[in-house]
């Protein structure tokens, strides 16, 4: 058996997966594999899913071992900032083909990765296996191991062709190369009792700068993030972490997991988007942290911090909630905005017609029943002929979801937000939510919605024929 096939195998059965736990043993082994399309460009591949999960490291060339076609992904519609390095927004590939179909892209490989490093000098390299060079049998891990020894530099092989499976399965690939390459291989310079990692942060929109300010004020230090605003030498030490926290489970489970395991890094779950979400957040990861040796007073300091921020936001809201109250939503996303975005427009007073629960775990569906009470408003998938109807009904005034979808709600003439990752408003914190409610708040009172919803010149003019061939 391969070596890849032996980790797809064993990602497959992921222990800390919620959902893999309510199978039976038959369909654990089938796994959670998704048919894909060859010879489809739209993503969703696991190689897509590997560099979406290991782009934001953001001091590291990203080099894609492959044709020119898999270069030009989709991870760049995904807005994740850098604080300092752009290296990350180079795009390095391979570029291989005919002749390296048949004579091997071996030597290609290894001149690329010299290429970077005499050029470019970053602190490691990244190596992403594609479809062609796994099919014609490279052997990317043996060229990167020769390139390490000679240069001198990390170079890291992802290993996650895109045939391999969905997006969802890439992101574990790209986190099992750093659990096998990357962490633990540096020590931090120095390590505190408050050292925290934040596991399925993407830095998305800066939405990591928007919560930072409050684990410093806190005197917690988020030692590394996999991977938002990244750099690797975070991550190649984040193994002297005393807690962490899981902001997405449906992608790197299998870091926080194997964390655990191996260097005794407890975690829990928890979201960035709604008050009460960051709020249970701070609180949490507060009395972890003390009973890893923090001091004892951080919980209280914790709660101070909360009650002013709370006020605040509060205070920014207030002049939405009259505006939003009883205002009905239709959001249709995935994972843990499934839930946590519920929760944060039901403290301003909106009502969730519907909610998707596309990528989302059997501990978000449950989540979901928590906060509003019932499952009558979850779905699975929502066809656009569906989704056109609830709209053309007037049975939610807005709509929330990624770019993909705001064609079905502007031929409806719906207010549309986007909430995926194209967007660009930061949505994390206590800011985040009151951004959040202002992008809603000026979508639906936007004028050109009551103007777009009046029937156009030549439609009245073909009722006033019609009023008037009736009363003739």
């Amino acid at each position: 058996m391969s070596a890849l096939k032996q980790r797809i195998d064993s990602l497959l059965i992921e222990p800390g997966c919620a959902t893999n736990q309510g199978k039976s043993d038959k369909a654990r082994k089938e796994g959670c594999k998704k048919p894909l399309t060859p010879g489809a460009a739209a993503g969703g591949c696991a190689f897509d899913g590997a560099k979406i999960a290991l782009q934001p490291v953001v001091d590291v060339a990203h080099l894609v071992h492959g044709p020119i076609a898999c270069e030009g992904n989709s991870w760049d519609s995904r807005h994740v900032y850098s604080s300092s390095p752009q290296t990350y927004r180079t795009g390095f590939t391979t570029d291989m083909g005919e002749f390296d179909v048949i004579y091997g892209g071996e030597k290609r490989l290894y001149r690329a990765i010299k290429e970077i490093i005499d050029r470019v000098n970053p602190p490691a390299v990244f190596v992403y296996q594609t479809c062609l060079p796994a099919m014609i049998g490279d052997d990317v891990e043996g060229v990167c191991r020769a390139a390490s020894a000679k240069f001198g530099t990390p170079v890291i092989p992802v290993n996650a062709p895109g045939f391999a499976g969905s997006k969802n399965l890439g992101n574990k690939l790209g986190g099992e190369a750093l659990l096998d390459h990357v962490v633990g291989t540096m020590e931090p310079e120095f390590t505190t009792p408050c050292d925290i990692n934040l596991i399925g942060e993407y830095n998305v929109v800066g939405e990591f700068w928007q919560v930072k300010p409050l684990f410093d004020e806190l005197g917690i230090r988020v030692l590394a993030t996999f991977c938002g605003d990244a750099r690797y030498k975070d991550i190649a030490s984040s193994h002297r972490a005393k807690a962490a926290i899981m902001l997405c489970s449906q992608a790197l489970i299998n870091i926080a997991r194997k964390m655990h395991e191996r260097y005794d890094i407890p975690f829990f779950e928890g979201s960035f988007y709604g008050i009460a979400d960051v709020s249970d957040c701070l609180r949490k990861i507060s009395q972890l942290l003390v009973e890893r040796g923090a001091p004892a007073d951080l919980p209280a300091r914790a709660e101070v911090l909360i009650a002013r921020e709370e006020a605040r936001a509060w205070a920014r809201l207030e002049h939405y909630k009259a505006r939003l109250k009883g205002k009905r939503v239709l959001l249709f996303t995935g994972g843990v905005k499934s839930w946590s975005v519920v929760s944060a427009l039901q403290e301003v007073g909106m009502e969730i017609v519907g909610t998707s629960m596309r990528k989302s775990t059997h501990n978000d569906r449950a989540k979901v029943i928590e906060i509003m009470g019932t499952d009558a408003h979850m779905f699975d998938e929502l066809p656009p002929r569906e989704m056109y109807r609830m709209l053309k009904e007037s049975k939610a005034d807005v709509m929330l979801s990624g770019g993909r979808s705001q064609f079905v709600a502007l031929k409806a003439k719906t207010p549309w937000v986007e909430i995926n990752q194209e967007r660009h408003h930061a949505l994390a914190g206590y800011d985040g939510i009151v951004n959040l409610v202002a992008e809603i708040d000026k979508a639906l009172y936007n004028p050109i919605w009551a103007q777009v919803k009046q029937p156009a010149p030549w439609e009245i003019e073909e009722l006033e024929l019609r009023g008037t061939a009736h009363h003739g």
